[in-house]
């Protein structure tokens, strides 16, 4: 910048540096059907009624409007919509090829493929969402499962395998002030309820954790809101066979707790790998992925050499040592909670002479407390206290 001094010297300017824009989290695309819109057009939106600007009312031949809805009352922000032309295989993924290239979305919903008529049909789409998140390595998917039995549910449970995703139940009844007889909307004038999917409501919860704590904090033991009931009451033994030791993959179930509300009772993943058991651990990493996607991708092109070595580890440092003051990382130090190393021994020669930096990167993350247990100690002259 010039300036209009004449005498030689050291002058101060201030200088504002432009913030980096937020990574942000808990951020859904839901595909789905809707009255009208661009097929396959994603489109940005901060606030329920712009659904109905952009798609229409919400009408009891879909479940689109009704997750957006959900995700909204939950404690969602932001999030993307895709108007999808049919619930079949191919359109969904046109769907999912138009929300590939969003850097900004880490979740994926798509309620609609629920309406499909066969079992099977729901579960080729299921997996073709989980593949779609895997491929990209930035995005987790929140699955619905079926709403006839819990026996369904532990059908559709064996068929899906992956770190990439959850799969709830059972189905939330919500309030619908309208009723759909073919294509005609008609206004009832009461409150009626109608089943949905939950992966919208459940969406609304992961973005309300997020910003009470971060992608580290398990998305569960919240009240959802805007349900009025559940679809099918799941008991003890129900929960127990879901998420058994001898199940591959487990189910997060909604529950109805007396003098609790409706909650959100587990959070599983879709993997039978222990290392990749919990939602919070394997979206914590797919978080990291993503910062570093978007922090590091200034030091391509550079010399790889031990200035970059340095940079690299100085700029990962900083943001572990962010999440290991969050509490996202466990231990009681810095050494404890992560590692990373960049030298000449993660970068041979023959590393460097291919145009590669390579760095080893270890994590400690926290893992959520699933059972509380409280032991009461009887002593014959009062109460004992053993710690």
């Amino acid at each position: 910048m010039l300036t209009n001094d004449r005498i030689p010297g050291v002058y101060l300017e201030g200088v504002f540096s432009t913030p980096e824009p937020e990574l942000m989290t808990g951020v859904p695309a839901f595909l789905g059907l809707a009255n009208y819109g661009s097929l396959n057009a994603p489109q940005l939106l901060t606030l329920w009624p712009q659904f109905e600007q952009h798609f229409g009312k919400l009408l009891s031949d879909n479940y689109l409007g009704y997750a957006v809805r959900g995700f909204f009352e939950n404690g969602g922000r932001l999030c993307y919509v895709v108007r999808i032309k049919d619930v079949t295989q191919s359109a969904l993924q046109e769907g999912l090829n138009a929300i590939a290239s969003l850097d900004t979305i880490d979740l994926v919903c798509a309620p609609d493929i629920m309406l499909a008529r066969q079992d099977t049909e729901i579960l080729m789409m299921q997996k073709a969402i989980l593949e779609h998140c895997e491929l990209l390595g930035d995005r987790f998917a929140i699955l619905d499962a079926g709403n006839q039995s819990v026996r369904e549910v532990q059908q559709q449970q064996q068929g899906l395998s992956n770190i990439n995703g959850a799969l709830y139940a059972p189905w939330l009844k919500v309030s619908s002030l309208e009723k759909a007889t073919g294509n005609r909307q008609q206004a009832t004038g009461t409150t009626d309820l109608f089943e949905v999917p939950p992966c919208g409501h459940i969406a609304g919860i992961y973005a309300r954790s997020d910003r009470a704590a971060g992608v580290y904090q398990s998305p569960a033991n919240y009240v959802l809101e805007g349900v009025l009931d559940l679809s099918l009451t799941i008991t003890n033994a129900d929960f127990e066979r879901l998420n058994s030791e001898t199940a591959t993959t487990g189910v997060n179930c909604l529950r109805s707790l007396t003098g609790r509300g409706i909650r959100v009772w587990g959070t599983r993943t879709l993997s039978s790998d222990p290392n990749w058991r919990y939602i919070s651990v394997r979206r914590l990493f797919l978080t990291i992925s993503r910062w570093c996607d978007r922090n590091l991708a200034s030091v391509a092109f550079e010399p790889n050499d031990f200035k970059l070595w340095l940079r690299i580890e100085r700029e990962l440092t900083a943001y572990f040592e962010f999440l290991f003051r969050q509490g996202a990382l466990k231990g009681n130090t810095h050494q404890e909670a992560f590692f990373i190393k960049c030298d000449d021994e993660t970068n041979p020669p023959e590393i460097r002479d291919s145009g590669k930096v390579v760095t080893e990167i270890g994590l400690a993350p926290t893992i959520p407390c699933e059972f509380i247990i409280v032991r009461l100690i009887h002593g014959s002259t009062g109460v004992n206290l053993r710690q």
